[in-house]
């Protein structure tokens, strides 16, 4: 166990290194800077604010002055929300893309495997066939027009809910079913798909020919093979959740992360820009490596070892 955590906790650095160092390297080679499109600004008042930041130093002097700061775990200030630090903007804006994220994920994983289970069980019947129909449509439709038509049917046709901001538990529905609703359509088919190739196996009969309930059958030796694609899949999938989506939170006026990451890139704001994509890919990392920590415990056949090897 030891030895596996330390080969993923150094696999995990390496890719940290290499994602700061890429992506540190692009915004570096994009024309121009921060401070390019301010055209009323002097020439000496914008050489004295490079000099400040230190924009003007060799490319190579302010790498290794931002991984210094990075390993103080700084992001540095941002260039354009003067007075701020990239920390505190992450730090001001992800509790509530977390919210929402957090949300979308219960929603999409309960729906998905729900429904993903009933249409397995019930091949080729009328449900069967509403529930891939549906996934279907999740997986096809944008985001953005789910996010309409919600908007449009539950918020102004029926108006249950409200449509705009982050005030309490009714403004979350409608963006966290529209966050949701892909995720879970895909994580339905996945589910039907893996569970239609568990049901067929022998030990499943095995365990039907000694009497178990199909309740018994499904929970305790069908759900917990089927279940593994979907724990792979929910680790990419919650970082990007809980990191928020600019699309959703611009169409509901959410404060949350997904509107600087945008609005940084085309401010040029380089430590914003890194300080988002260091913090999105340390989230990537951190729950793949819970993932794979979880396999064993839903499948105890599956071993650190087995797992190292493949």
């Amino acid at each position: 166990m030891g030895t596996y955590l330390l080969k993923r906790l150094i696999g995990a650095v390496v890719v940290m290194w290499a994602i700061i160092t890429i992506t540190f390297m692009l915004m570096h080679a994009i024309p121009g800077g921060p401070f390019t499109e301010e055209k009323k600004l002097p020439p000496q008042i914008k050489a004295t604010i490079e000099a400040t930041y230190h924009l003007n130093d060799p490319v190579w002097v302010q790498y290794t002055d931002y991984m210094k700061h990075v390993v103080q775990f700084d992001l540095g200030p941002s260039y354009k929300y003067l007075g701020r630090s990239v920390n505190d903007i992450i730090g001001e804006s992800f509790p509530v893309s977390a919210q929402l994220g957090l949300g979308a994920l219960v929603f999409a994983v309960i729906g998905g495997v729900a429904a993903g289970i009933g249409s397995a069980l019930k091949p080729n019947t009328w449900l069967d066939y509403i529930i891939t129909f549906g996934s279907t449509l999740g997986i096809s439709v944008p985001t953005f027009i789910i996010g309409a038509l919600l908007v449009y049917w539950l918020g102004f046709v029926w108006p249950i809910f409200p449509v705009a901001l982050w005030k309490g538990p009714a403004y979350m529905v409608l963006p966290i079913l529209t966050l949701g609703a892909q995720p879970m359509a895909f994580i339905a088919r996945l589910t039907r798909s893996t569970m239609l190739d568990v049901m067929q196996q022998e030990y499943i009969k095995t365990a039907r020919a000694k009497g178990l309930s199909n309740w018994d059958v499904i929970m305790k030796h069908a759900l917990g093979n089927a279940i593994l694609p979907v724990l792979t899949y929910l680790g990419p999938l919650a970082a990007a959740l809980l990191t928020g989506s600019f699309i959703v939170e611009t169409i509901f006026a959410i404060p949350g992360l997904g509107k600087y990451f945008v609005t940084s890139i085309y401010n040029r704001d380089y430590t914003v820009i890194l300080g988002v994509t260091i913090f999105y890919s340390a989230l990537v990392v951190g729950f793949n490596l819970l993932v794979d920590l979880l396999y064993p415990f839903v499948d105890p056949r599956v071993t650190m070892e087995e797992e190292d090897a493949s």
